[in-house]
């Protein structure tokens, strides 16, 4: 593990605070969207479920340019490939139904969220990164729930929405402590 840069905390901290509050806005508007269509799996729907993880692509490829010189990125990198194949996974999930598109969203809630849980763990000297850590666990934790929720009758995607909800305050919440360190620093 790399120690961070001391002299590029303050300006990688003042990117991920402003990428973070994008990030919150962007899961409350598609949470919002999504509890409007979860009851079937429409086009529109589809496409809002595709849309998530290629926001994430772009999130985590801007995350990356701006977070280089306080430590690796590889994290990042991985979270792109997996967002990416999770995208065109839910594509072909959706032609076979909900449980097959919560079972792909599942297996992407764990990945990304052990991967966000390792990133957040390597950049804890930075600060703000306990809502990220937090976050990353109980994105595992809700991946397994859709696994799971993919075998019972009548399965929907309310939770899919609902999944949006915390992981966006909890983006807000760590933009808010970074938005101290990099002032303080």
């Amino acid at each position: 593990m790399t120690p961070l840069a001391a002299p590029a905390i303050p300006a990688a901290a003042s990117a991920l605070r402003r990428l973070y509050l994008v990030r919150f806005a962007f899961a409350v508007v598609w949470a919002v969207v999504m509890f409007a269509t979860a009851s079937h799996l429409g086009p529109l729907a589809v496409t809002l479920l595709v849309l998530y993880p290629l926001f994430d692509v772009f999130a985590a490829l801007v995350d990356a340019r701006s977070s280089r010189a306080t430590g690796p990125v590889l994290g990042l990198h991985v979270n792109v490939a997996v967002s990416l194949l999770t995208a065109v996974g839910v594509a072909i999930a959706s032609a076979s139904g909900i449980p097959a598109v919560l079972r792909v969203w599942g297996a992407w809630a764990i990945v990304a969220g052990v991967v966000q849980l390792i990133v957040a763990i390597n950049r804890r000297k930075m600060g703000g990164q306990w809502p990220m850590i937090i976050s990353g666990a109980i994105s595992a934790l809700a991946g397994t729930s859709f696994i799971v929720m993919a075998g019972a009758d009548g399965a929907t995607l309310t939770n899919v929405a609902g999944y949006a909800i915390p992981g966006g305050i909890f983006f807000l919440v760590s933009a808010l402590r970074l938005g101290r360190v990099a002032k303080e620093n």
